[in-house]
């Protein structure tokens, strides 16, 4: 079942975002998040409308997922870039395919044009995932993140949404 989290759901998503910043490039970043830091996330995205989704089977998270703003400038206001994250146990069982497909759901409901995907070069997995989901290779950033002793080239993907009726400048 894939639901908006709740608080209570923040020490399994510390869980499984903690293994992503210890054991993957998927996270550009060092240092383990505390269950703090999390909430204060989970607050401004509650704020902020944006969602929080969990993918729960047998009273467990196995993944959560989420969308913000892709850049802080105003005309990016149409543009929104997710991110996915899966207990490791549970990778490669759909979980991640579900949880973008609702929020591909989401996005398009909510009159974005673009969804934006940023994911580690190396990360054969999510880019297979979100080709068949109907993202396209928008570009490469060569060296972009150092991790783990290792260069990180960061690529994007993006989806085209049906976007507003009417678009605005304001």
């Amino acid at each position: 079942m894939i639901r908006q989290a709740v608080e209570n759901d923040l020490e399994r998503i510390l869980e499984i975002y903690n293994d992503a910043i210890l054991n993957t490039t998927a996270i550009y970043t060092y240092d383990v998040q505390s269950l703090r830091d999390r909430k204060v996330w989970f607050h401004n995205k509650r704020r902020e409308e944006l969602p929080v989704l969990v993918f729960e089977e047998n009273n467990s998270i196995l993944g959560f997922a989420t969308f913000g703003p892709f850049r802080a400038w105003p005309a990016y206001k149409y543009t929104v870039e997710h991110s996915v994250y899966v207990h490791p146990i549970y990778r490669n069982h759909g979980v991640g395919t579900a949880l973008v497909k609702e929020v591909i759901r989401i996005a398009d409901e909510r009159g974005y044009a673009t969804l934006v995907a940023g994911i580690d070069a190396f990360n054969e997995n999510s880019i297979k995932m979100h080709l068949k989901l109907g993202f396209e290779h928008s570009g490469t950033i060569k060296k972009a993140g150092f991790k783990f002793n290792q260069w990180l080239d960061l690529v994007f993907y993006q989806l085209h949404l049906t976007g507003p009726e009417n678009p605005t400048d304001g």
